[in-house]
């Protein structure tokens, strides 16, 4: 049986996420609607980079644009459809 220590060598990185700024990698950035979003924080809990923020319970979520890469599972998963995905290019 193998184990880790028999896979090959490569390079890997010494740095969470939390320290590299990984938001440029983005070609779409979600936008939410507060006008639509009910606060059930199901883009928080599916999020796969922590890049949806909940400071206190109540409150809106925000996005970590430092860090979200764009993958848009928070607007697939919304319920209530209040996550647009819109292309970083158009945004001024």
């Amino acid at each position: 049986m193998e184990t880790y220590r028999d896979l090959p060598q490569s390079t890997y990185s010494l740095q969470t996420t939390e320290s590299v700024r990984t938001g440029t990698w983005r070609t779409f950035r979600p936008i939410i609607d507060t006008k639509k979003c009910t606060r059930c924080y199901t883009c928080w809990k599916f999020c796969p980079d922590v890049s949806i923020e909940v400071r206190e319970e109540g409150e809106y979520p925000r996005v970590d644009y430092d860090h979200c890469k764009g993958c848009g599972i928070c607007a697939n998963e919304c319920p209530t459809g209040a996550i647009e995905m819109v292309r970083e290019d158009s945004i001024c």
